[in-house]
């Protein structure tokens, strides 16, 4: 299997709580609350993990409040190469509710000192040569600039990684001027990034033959319950994910991702990688927490997923 580095800028701690309904401005109570070290990356790297794939993980955590994190790479085998910075790392809640709602508060964070930042490139030099692939996902924390993700992007690429990335807005903007292998933004990201409409396939098309012309080899368009749509020289393919019950959405595009990653660097035919993919990313909306947690399952929701070549509508 191969050897990832996953990069979480901006990771938090994810105090879940489960609900039938939220009753704005209304005492609401729930059976309980869930707390997991979380953020993209580390969510993206559980599901690496559980493939099989060796990883790394790394990024910016506060030192103050660092125990879940430091658990949750002992017990997942994670090496660890994150720079700890003043303060905590942020908190955020998630409301689940019955119907699949979820509703986020999402803390700042600490900020991340000129110092920090450089401390990360530094340790990225020493360390990612031997790996093959490197995620780049979430947010960016208070002090980051889009412009240091761009350098960070274009200097992970000199050190001959495969770069995916998924972020959104300003962040997106600047990463797609590094030309990552690969990208998941959602429709209204991607249309957001590239000051253009992009919700028909044909649009999604035709962004893509533009972000393809940049070296985005991989463009990965995730649509929610409608499925994934894939653009890649040579391939353009839709995947329509089975009916499931939904606990909550947190994580479900980390999911989706890893899964891509995974088909790629095992390189299986790209119907296999998407209905996989797709699969994984199902199963993410039936729980809450992260990873794959039943084989049998998964087995069973790859074989409803549907995967069609894409035409243009």
């Amino acid at each position: 299997m191969a050897r990832i580095l996953s990069l979480t800028l901006n990771p938090a701690l994810d105090l879940t709580v489960p609900l039938t309904r939220l009753e704005p401005g209304a005492v609401n109570r729930s059976g309980a609350m869930l707390t997991h070290a979380a953020g993209k990356g580390v969510n993206v790297a559980q599901v690496l993990a559980d493939l099989g794939h060796q990883v790394t993980v790394s990024g910016f955590l506060g030192e103050d409040n660092p125990q879940a994190f430091d658990a949750l790479i002992a017990r997942r085998g994670f090496v660890d190469a994150f720079i700890r910075v003043p303060g905590e790392t942020r908190s955020n809640i998630k409301i689940a509710e019955q119907d699949g709602r979820v509703t986020d508060i999402n803390g700042p964070g600490p900020v991340v000192s000129e110092q920090a930042q450089q401390a990360l490139l530094d340790q990225l030099t020493r360390i990612a040569p031997g790996h093959d692939a490197v995620v780049v996902a979430g947010s960016l924390p208070r002090g980051v600039s889009p412009q240091w993700l761009q350098g960070l992007l274009e200097q992970l690429k000199s050190l001959g990684l495969k770069v995916a990335l998924d972020t959104s807005g300003e962040a997106l903007r600047a990463g797609l001027r590094a030309g990552p292998w690969l990208i998941k933004p959602n429709t209204e990201e991607l249309a957001e990034a590239l000051d253009c409409p992009a919700d028909s396939v044909a649009q999604q098309a035709l962004a893509a033959v533009r972000l393809h012309a940049q070296g985005v080899e991989h463009v990965v368009i995730s649509h929610g319950a409608d499925g994934v749509n894939w653009f890649s020289p040579g391939t353009a393919l839709h995947a329509t994910p089975p009916k499931v019950t939904v606990a909550s959405t947190v994580g479900a595009g980390d999911s989706l991702l890893a899964g891509m990653l995974h088909g790629l660097l095992s390189f299986d035919v790209p119907e296999t990688t998407l209905r996989r993919a797709t699969a994984i990313a199902a199963m993410a909306v039936t729980q809450i927490g992260f990873g794959i947690s039943d084989d049998a399952q998964l087995a069973r929701l790859e074989s409803g997923v549907h995967v069609r070549t894409l035409t243009e509508q």
